[in-house]
């Protein structure tokens, strides 16, 4: 495909979105299509993402790829993926537009094809270990899909003992203690996500907080995310299903679908336009540097690591640890 580099849509660390628009007006892509581009040191994210999707093959409920290619731009060399644009943005950005909650019908529906993906994902062999808002997209026709497995894996695949990937508001308390990123860590992700849509907050309540603090309540003590209130009993049924510190104890995806709560009434968001207040101009998240992140434990800067979870711990917050805990995908929104 001959392409020209238009429109930005976003960026992170490592990676840029833009429209790609064809150079000579005709392409096999659809109209729109998204390019996700890093430079070729700093690639293998983004080649992982694009491997992990061809793997995945084709499903309604994850980001459609429609393949790669590698550009010389200014002198620089690029490695370039093209996919589905998401007109619709995260659901992230969603939340926002909306006053910073949505209704629960509307939940409900984003929730089952989250659900829908993540089954998918698993069957196939692999964990997305970055489950968010930000890492749903929504699209015209209000489809919602799973994006971004820049930081995916194949189940048991293994990773080093002092490897910490994700997004800490979203990770799992076996993958604090021990690094261990199997289905059930997307599972408890799923369940912080459910409680962000309906809030508009993290699911842990992180006011004057610091990182050790979080992961000693999400990896060592046995506190629990917080339910809302105003769930319906469903509702907070299915989070408790999700919210369960032991992982082989919480339920699977294809447990999940059975779940009343994702069975019953659902609304698009049209419909969510209509009922919901003009949009506020509040955060739902306070913690930007907070974001995705994966650490090579080979580094000096991991060296001496335990297998005790205080120890991990203390070492994740230690003076020598990773400064930018938006390394991977902490995307800033330019639409």
């Amino acid at each position: 495909m001959n392409w020209v580099r238009g429109d930005s849509l976003g960026h992170g660390t490592f990676a840029t979105v833009n429209i790609a628009v064809p150079a000579n007006g005709l392409t096999c892509f659809p109209s729109l299509t998204a390019v996700k581009s890093s430079d070729s040191h700093n690639a293998s994210l983004l080649k992982n993402e694009k491997e992990i999707l061809d793997r995945l093959g084709s499903s309604p409920y994850i980001i459609n790829c429609f393949g790669h290619d590698h550009t010389v731009e200014n002198g620089e060399e690029f490695y370039n993926v093209f996919l589905e644009h998401a007109a619709g943005g995260s659901l992230a950005d969603q939340v926002k537009k909306h006053g910073g909650s949505l209704p629960e019908p509307f939940v409900r529906r984003c929730t089952k094809s989250i659900v829908e993906g993540l089954r998918h994902i698993h069957e196939h062999g692999f964990v997305h270990c970055d489950l968010k808002l930000q890492n749903v997209l929504v699209f015209d026709n209000d489809d919602v899909k799973i994006a971004d497995f820049g930081l995916a894996k194949e189940k048991g695949e293994k990773v080093g003992k002092c490897e910490c990937r994700g997004t800490p508001l979203f990770m799992s308390p076996e993958a604090v203690n021990n690094s261990e990123y199997e289905p059930p860590a997307d599972i408890w992700a799923l369940g912080c996500a459910v409680v962000e849509m309906v809030t508009g907050k993290p699911a842990w309540d992180v006011c004057g907080s610091n990182i050790l603090s979080l992961l000693i309540r999400i990896g060592v003590g046995e506190e629990l995310p917080k339910i809302p209130e105003d769930l319906s009993e469903e509702g907070k049924d299915f989070l408790g299903k999700c919210f369960v510190k032991d992982p082989t104890k919480r339920w699977s995806a294809e447990m999940l679908l059975k779940h009343p709560f994702i069975k019953g009434e659902s609304f698009s968001f049209e419909k969510v336009n209509e009922r919901l207040p003009p949009p506020s101009p509040m955060t739902h998240f306070d913690f930007p540097h907070w974001a995705s992140t994966t650490s090579s434990p080979d580094s000096d800067e991991w060296s001496g690591w335990s297998c005790s979870p205080e120890s991990r711990l203390r070492q994740l917050v230690a003076d020598k640890r990773p400064e930018d805990w938006s390394e991977s995908v902490g995307w800033m929104s330019v639409r």
